[in-house]
């Protein structure tokens, strides 16, 4: 057993500087022996094989957002009920109506997102959206047309 703080932290750091120098050294072995040849076909983006298309300045849609927020409800509500349920039998019945409390504030959201339409991707577009379902830019004369 390690007696002394360095000891102790030795191995640590002797694993992170072994990960830094086979890193160092696999990014320039990389820069070495790669070839540098530079084409209008390399400098494009690449997505999943497809070809890009339209504007990279395209808006999200609101649902998306919403979405993440309900993620980040159910990932707070979860660390708060980790501790929660280690401490359980301490804190007796005024832990467990505050946790009670604090369930039935984060349902509340849930189903207020739920209500606003934010977990229905199937929805069309709202009347006066300017997006499609796709969230593609409809004009003016695209709307006309389709009514």
């Amino acid at each position: 057993m390690p007696t002394s703080y360095p000891d102790t932290y030795f191995p640590v750091l002797a694993q992170i500087a072994i990960a830094v120098v086979v890193a160092a050294a696999l990014v320039a072995l990389s820069f070495l022996l790669g070839k540098h040849v530079k084409s209008r076909v390399k400098d494009t983006p690449y997505e999943s094989g497809i070809a890009p298309t339209g504007s990279a300045r395209e808006r999200f849609s609101v649902k998306f957002y919403l979405v993440a927020i309900v993620f980040i409800l159910f990932d707070i509500e979860a660390v708060f009920l980790y501790p929660w349920a280690v401490v359980y039998r301490e804190l007796k019945l005024f832990g467990f109506g505050e946790m009670l409390l604090f369930v039935a504030l984060v349902l509340a959201g849930f189903f207020y997102i739920w209500r606003k339409g934010a977990l229905d991707w199937s929805q069309e577009t709202s009347e006066g959206s300017p997006y499609d379902a796709e969230g593609a830019r409809v004009t003016k004369r695209e709307t006309k047309n389709a009514a």
